[in-house]
């Protein structure tokens, strides 16, 4: 499964609190959107169904201790920077890398 692949795929759904500002970013060159104040956990997870692949076993992670304390939630920019993506909040025109998908 491409992160990116549906919304209904997502491991995260949104239920309440929509009405904050729209972020446009990027997902593995794909179009993606979060709301204003997300962290980029939240914003790629509503998005798809796992942040990223672990890099020995190649099992879909989604992050663990959602405090920035267990290393789990790496996630690259476009540019090769590493953000801890459940205590980065999501910025538009974001362009992030899971490396499960192809880029444009």
């Amino acid at each position: 499964m491409t992160p990116t692949s549906s919304p209904s795929q997502a491991q995260l759904v949104r239920l309440a609190e929509r009405d904050r500002a729209t972020v446009s970013f990027t997902l593995d060159g794909r179009p993606a959107t979060a709301l204003e104040g997300d962290t980029v956990l939240t914003a790629v997870l509503t998005n798809a169904g796992s942040l990223r692949r672990n890099e020995f076993s190649g099992q879909p992670r989604a992050g663990f201790c959602m405090m920035g304390a267990c290393q789990d939630c790496w996630i690259a920019t476009d540019n090769g920077e590493r953000l801890r993506a459940c205590s980065t909040f999501i910025r538009a025109g974001m362009q992030l890398l899971s490396g499960q998908g192809e880029t444009a």
